[in-house]
């Protein structure tokens, strides 16, 4: 009896859990004010400034995403890529710089990650000081 018990309260649990991603991503597809949604314009940034990214910056962004979880890393990749492009679309850049990838990266992520990105950035000997005003 209580083996039953305990997996309906694990089963409630975890379709609790998926419940509650599945519906922050329905609210990012709610159309807004201007008839776009959050993703709508995520991905209109992506595909504008599709032609401004390098290998070497993809790679550059794989290695500032490495240390999210793999299940994640797809959706945080793509949404870092997106506010990178909203400030490179918004600034008519001709090429992407590292500059505008980590400020892109620091905008796009909450400030619990920051210390991640501190790490990679010391590890690939950037100066850090232009970018404190974005922590």
């Amino acid at each position: 009896m209580w083996f039953i018990v305990f997996w309906g309260a694990v089963l409630i649990f975890l379709m609790a859990i998926g419940g509650f991603f599945m519906f922050r991503k329905f609210l990012k597809s709610l159309p807004k004010a201007d008839g776009k949604s959050i993703l709508d314009w995520q991905n209109y940034y992506i595909e504008q400034t599709r032609h401004l990214w390098s290998e070497e910056q993809r790679q550059f962004l794989d290695e500032l995403v490495a240390p999210v979880p793999p299940l994640f890393r797809d959706v945080a990749k793509q949404k870092i890529a997106g506010k990178i492009g909203e400030l490179a679309y918004k600034r008519n850049a001709k090429t992407l710089t590292e500059a505008l990838i980590i400020e892109g990266y620091i905008k796009a992520t909450p400030k619990k990650d920051h210390k991640f990105l501190r790490k990679t950035l010391i590890k690939h000997n950037v100066d850090l000081t232009p970018y404190e005003h974005f922590f």
